[in-house]
Formats: C-alpha cells, sequence, structure tokens
C-alpha cells in the first residue's frame, strides 16, 4: 500500500505543478518519525495549497486515506501532511532552500521519481 501511496501522492504534486520532487526512504535510519519522506517545491503559497489540496483529495480517491494530520495552510510557506508512514513537506522555494531538508535527512535514500 505504501507504494501506491507514494506514486499517487507524487502524481498529485506533478498534477499541480510542484516542482523538485524527492522521496527520501528513512526506513534504514535509526529514530524516524516516517518510513518516508515527499518533499517538493511551490512557486508561490497559493500554489502551495493547491498542492496540498490536490494530494489529500487524490490520496482519498485512490488510495482510500485521510490525511492524519495537516499543518502550515494559514502561512502556506511550508506545509507538512502527515499519512503516517509517509510525510509530504511543500515549501515555497525560498523556504526550502532556507531549511534544506534534504541534508538534514543526507542519510537517507533517494527513490527517483
Amino acid at each position: 500500500m505504501t507504494s501506491k501511496l507514494l506514486s499517487t501522492i507524487v502524481k498529485a504534486i506533478d498534477d499541480k505543478k510542484g516542482e523538485d520532487i524527492v522521496t527520501l526512504d528513512l526506513r534504514e535510519l535509526d529514530g524516524v518519525i516516517c518510513d518516508y519522506f515527499v518533499i517538493c517545491s511551490a512557486n508561490s503559497t497559493v500554489q502551495v495549497g493547491a498542492i496540498a489540496d490536490g494530494i489529500e483529495d487524490e490520496v482519498l480517491k485512490e488510495c482510500k486515506e485521510k490525511v492524519i494530520r495537516v499543518d502550515g495552510l494559514r502561512n502556506a510557506l511550508w506545509v507538512a501532511m502527515d499519512y503516517g508512514d509517509v510525510m509530504v513537506h511543500i515549501f515555497t522555494h525560498e523556504t526550502r532552500e532556507n531549511y534544506k531538508l534534504e541534508e538534514l535527512w543526507a542519510d537517507a535514500k533517494t527513490i527517483n521519481n
């Protein structure tokens, strides 16, 4: 089920023109809160919100899963979506560059999308 969830999330991001999509496999790291991070960038806060909405709609339709929690929609610079084993991070370009999430998890394997 996780592979279908991942592919549905990536497709939803792509459908909303999200950029620089990266999936990190965290399963071999100690002390992680989930198995995968999916990270992408958007050109504006409006697009961040649209990507989050698109993911939520597509995952519910294709995987019959509801998002557990969504944080960051108020300012929409960085939205985090919790699907249990998968966390989705949607950033504006500037915010992603500032937090460098991929560098924090540099030991994780990168999955090509």
